[in-house]
């Protein structure tokens, strides 16, 4: 498996190499291995969650709060799927979908607001730029 060192990955994130050990701390990144000199070396799943999570934060505009809660409901989820898969009590099972289902759904509403944040941002912005084109449009002879 082909390994990154920091450098690098800030150059293909466009993240600061202290911005990505910011998130590593956070638990929004996942551990690295590290060299016997203790420098950290990021796999390609690494840079694919810090793209994802560049998205998320400048594209849609979520916290990091909120990232951080999309990551643990993902661990979660992991983590349930084993105990789901392993125990044949039925009650159990349902426990463990539930929980899950209850963190997806919160974070369904979330994104939903955010869109409809969004929407409303756009549809203001229509409106303005409708208002402008017509003032252009009444002004010129």
């Amino acid at each position: 498996m082909e390994t990154y060192k920091i450098d690098e990955v800030s150059k293909v994130t466009g993240l600061t190499k202290r911005t990505i050990r910011y998130y590593e701390e956070l638990g929004l990144l996942m551990p690295t291995d590290r060299t016997e000199g203790g420098m950290r070396l990021y796999t390609q799943e690494h840079i694919e969650r810090l793209k994802q999570i560049v998205s998320a934060r400048d594209v849609l505009g979520f916290s990091l709060q909120e990232i951080l809660d999309f990551v643990q409901l993902r661990e979660t989820f992991e983590g349930h799927r084993t105990s789901i898969q392993n125990t044949e009590d039925a009650q159990q099972k349902r426990h463990h979908l539930q929980e899950v289902e209850r963190g997806l759904a919160q974070q369904l509403q979330m994104i939903d607001q955010k869109m409809e944040t969004m929407a409303q941002f756009r549809k203001e912005r229509e409106q303005l730029h409708q208002r402008i084109k017509d003032a252009i449009r009444n002004t010129l002879p």
